[in-house]
C-alpha cells in the first residue's frame, strides 16, 4: 500500500503538519506524526494546557484522542488491514533546515526512518 493517501488525509488534520505511514515488513500499518507548531499553541490555550513541556505534550491523553480522531477517519478509507494502529507524536519540527524535509518540502523517509528508528521500534 503507498503511504501517501494516508499521509495527505493526517495532515488535513490542522494539528499535523507532517505523517509518515510505515508498515513496510512490519505486522500492520503506523504512523509518525510531527505537530504544527502555531495549531498546537492554540490548540493547548484553547483546551487548558497551556503548561504542558514538549515531552509532555506528545504524550497528552486529549491531545491523542484528538488525533486518534483523525486517524479513525482516515481508517474509513483503507481496508482494516490497511489501517494504522499505531502512532507517535515526534517532539520536533520537519523543515529544511532540520534536515528532514527536502527543498520541495517532500519529507526524507529515509532519514527520519533513521533518525526515529527507537521511536518506531516503540510502535512494534
Amino acid at each position: 500500500m503507498a503511504p501517501a493517501p494516508l499521509e495527505a488525509l493526517l495532515a488535513s488534520n490542522p494539528l499535523v503538519a507532517h505523517a509518515v505511514v510505515i508498515g513496510d515488513n512490519r505486522p500492520y500499518i503506523a504512523t509518525l506524526l510531527t505537530l504544527d507548531p502555531d495549531e498546537l499553541k492554540t490548540w493547548l490555550t484553547t483546551h487548558g494546557r497551556v503548561d504542558l513541556s514538549a515531552a509532555e505534550v506528545v504524550n497528552d491523553p486529549q491531545l491523542r484522542a484528538e488525533l486518534q480522531k483523525t486517524i479513525d477517519l482516515a481508517n474509513k478509507t483503507v481496508s482494516a488491514a490497511e489501517g494504522i494502529r499505531r502512532f507517535v507524536i515526534l517532539p520536533v519540527e520537519f523543515t529544511e533546515e532540520t534536515g528532514y524535509l527536502t527543498p520541495k518540502l517532500s519529507v526524507k523517509r529515509h532519514l527520519v526512518l533513521a533518525d526515529f528508528a527507537e521511536q518506531v521500534e516503540s510502535l512494534y
